[in-house]
C-alpha cells in the first residue's frame, strides 16, 4: 500500500490537471456574464482571493502569462466586472480591482462550487464528508505552507 503522501500527490495531480480545471470553471461560469468563462475564471477568481493587484502580480499568483491576464482583464473590464485604477503607492502603475458586479459574480460562482461539492459529498456518509472537509482545511492551512 502506498504512503498517504503518495496517495495525496496522485489525487492532487488529477485535481490540478488543466482539463479538469477547465471543465470545472466552465460549469461554474455557465450562463453568467458573457465575459466570464473558463478562460477568464482564474483572473476574476484570483482577484477575489488576493484583492487588488497589478496584472504582473496576479499573473504570478494564478500561474498565467501576464499578457493573458491583461487580455482577460480587458475583457472583464469592458463588461464592468473589473476596473483599472492607479496604484496609490506608484502613480505610474495600474491595479486591477473587482467592481461590485464582479464581486457579485464571484459570489455566484462560489455558491455554485459549494453546491456542486455538497451534491457530490451527499453520496458519502455524513461523518466522512465533515471529517474530509475539516482535514482538508487543516492540510491547506498548516501543511501547504510547509510545502511551499
Amino acid at each position: 500500500m502506498s504512503s498517504p503522501g503518495t496517495q495525496i500527490a496522485e489525487a492532487l495531480g488529477l485535481l490540478l490537471l488543466r482539463s479538469n480545471r477547465a471543465r470545472l470553471y466552465g460549469r461554474l461560469t455557465a450562463g453568467l456574464d458573457p465575459s466570464v468563462d473558463s478562460a477568464t475564471y482564474p483572473v476574476i477568481s484570483g482577484l477575489a482571493r488576493t484583492g487588488s493587484m497589478s496584472s504582473a502580480r496576479l499573473a504570478a499568483e494564478v500561474g498565467i502569462d501576464r499578457s493573458v491576464v491583461s487580455r482577460h482583464a480587458s475583457r472583464l473590464a469592458r463588461d464592468g466586472l473589473v476596473k483599472r485604477v492607479r496604484d496609490p503607492a506608484d502613480g505610474r502603475a495600474m491595479l486591477l480591482v473587482l467592481t461590485v458586479r464582479g464581486r457579485l459574480t464571484v459570489q455566484r460562482m462560489r455558491r455554485r462550487l459549494a453546491a456542486a461539492l455538497d451534491e457530490h459529498l451527499s453520496l458519502w456518509p455524513p461523518g466522512e464528508a465533515r471529517r474530509f472537509a475539516t482535514d482538508l482545511k487543516r492540510f491547506v492551512g498548516q501543511g501547504l505552507s510547509r510545502l511551499t
